[in-house]
């Protein structure tokens, strides 16, 4: 047990250092490939939809049939399943629309200029040229620093989702890590982007992204924490099912709209149905 959660607590800290590759790409690459980025995405959600469905709403079905009788287990491990869903989407719509870290963001954004046809406006009004853009910086920096909030926010529960799965199933934990960390590469994007173009400063925005992923491996711990003094196999099967819930929420509200936003309709689909056959061709290999 004790290996298991050395494993599970070093799946989800990759996971979380993700969002911090998302920060240090948007400084050391000058396009976005918007292509790969949404098959990547896409795939991510194929792998999560599929563990769901298959691996971890049959495991939460089995725990809590085996321990509740099977009309009972059944209709908690639906119950469960759905609520996972709605305690991740009420985090999500207690976050701002315009801090939504989910918002696609591309590297070319950074830029150490102004817009021409704003700078060539302003040149004749220096004044309130230093006004516009020091408004402009603080309203940046305000949506960069939200952004990390709100990437903060989701990690957790997601961080928390990666641990358990890992805690029951090490070789399921790593197919749901890597998932969660193709999710958290543009997250990190989302929060850098605005931070470095504000603050002028590479190490902060870097540092903003990385905190914010942080929040990963702080969900595990403490959720663990919590939970570990109780963790009967009935309290497994229920966190199990919602667990599953939170990752299709994710996948369908989250991963598969900002694969279409990077890029065409199709390629995200073509991600999406990869990362099903993969999962599936893994789960019978393994």
């Amino acid at each position: 047990m004790g290996e298991n959660v050395l494993i599970a607590f070093a799946l989800t800290l990759m996971a979380g250092l993700a969002t911090g590759i998302g920060g240090a790409i948007a400084f050391f690459t000058k396009r976005t490939n918007a292509k790969f980025l949404s098959v990547a995405l896409g795939f991510s959600a194929g792998v999560m939809v599929y563990v769901s469905f298959v691996e971890i709403f049959g495991k939460a079905r089995e725990a809590l049939v085996s321990e509740l009788g099977a009309r009972t287990g059944s209709w908690v491990t639906i119950i469960s399943f759905f609520a996972g869903m709605f305690v991740i989407a009420l985090i999500d719509k207690l976050v701002p629309d315009y801090e939504n870290p989910h918002e696609a963001r591309k590297v070319e954004e950074i830029s150490g200029e102004e817009p021409s046809d704003l700078s060539e406006h302003l040149m004749e009004h220096k004044e309130e040229q230093d006004q516009v853009i020091a408004t402009n910086k603080n309203k940046l920096l305000r949506a960069g620093l939200m952004t990390a909030l709100a990437v903060g926010i989701h990690n957790f529960p997601e961080g928390f989702a990666t641990f358990i799965s890992a805690l029951r199933d090490p070789s399921l934990g790593i197919s749901i890590a890597i998932a969660i960390a193709i999710h958290n590469i543009p997250e990190g994007i989302a929060v850098s982007v605005p931070v470095f173009y504000a603050a002028g400063s590479r190490k902060k925005a870097f540092l903003y992204s990385f905190l914010s992923g942080m929040s990963e491996p702080a969900g595990a711990i403490i959720g663990y924490l919590i939970l570990s003094q109780f963790l009967t196999d009935t309290l497994f099967g229920i966190v199990f099912a919602a667990i599953g819930g939170i990752m299709v929420f994710i996948s369908f509200d989250q991963l598969l709209p900002t694969a279409r936003e990077y890029g065409e309709h199709h390629l995200s689909i073509y991600g999406l149905v990869s990362g099903m056959i993969v999962m599936a061709v893994s789960l019978m290999l393994f």
